[in-house]
């Protein structure tokens, strides 16, 4: 199981590094349709597109390396309070009720929502440029995809805690 989550906080590690780079384009991107418009009075077709989708492929990637590092906003005044052995019923508790059922029914009907698309050839009928949707779409499936990879890796260091094969309680570690 440890290797097993070592591979997971892997791959959901590269796949966050990688997708932080996306930041730079998006910059330019931006800086470049500012100056166009205001400095020549020419803006373009495509800035606000690539905007939005290089936003969106940057956050719902990016949530797999989140949970990565516990880096999700959480209201921590009464979780800390609690003894870790607590502490990692919650998580489980959490994660087997709530987060991976969720996480994979959204995951599988993302994975329609990118297969509609690609079949249909669809277009984004956002602007001009109507670039097609379906990368767009699958990068939606491909972040829900690793934030239950990474949501299971999250529960076996918490089952391992609790079964006591771990003596310490830090769930960033595999």
């Amino acid at each position: 199981m440890v290797a097993l989550v070592r591979v997971i906080e892997r791959i959901t590690g590269s796949a966050g590094l990688l997708i932080a780079w996306v930041v730079f384009p998006l910059i330019l991107a931006s800086v470049y349709e500012v100056v166009a418009r205001y400095a020549f009075n020419a803006p373009t077709i495509w800035a606000f597109e690539l905007g939005y989708m290089a936003m969106g492929i940057h956050a719902i990637i990016g949530a797999a390396f989140a949970l990565r590092e516990r880096a999700h906003i959480r209201i921590d005044i009464i979780y800390m309070r609690f003894s870790n052995k607590t502490k990692a019923i919650i998580d489980t508790t959490g994660y087997l009720v709530l987060f991976m059922p969720v996480v994979c029914w959204v995951s599988l009907g993302l994975w329609d929502y990118w297969m509609e698309a690609f079949m249909r050839n669809e277009h984004s009928g956002q602007s001009a440029w109507n670039p097609l949707i379906w990368p767009f779409r699958l990068s939606f499936f491909l972040g829900f995809f690793l934030l239950a990879l990474q949501g299971l890796a999250e529960l076996i260091k918490c089952i391992r805690f609790l079964s006591g094969r771990t003596t310490e309680w830090n769930p960033t570690d595999g």
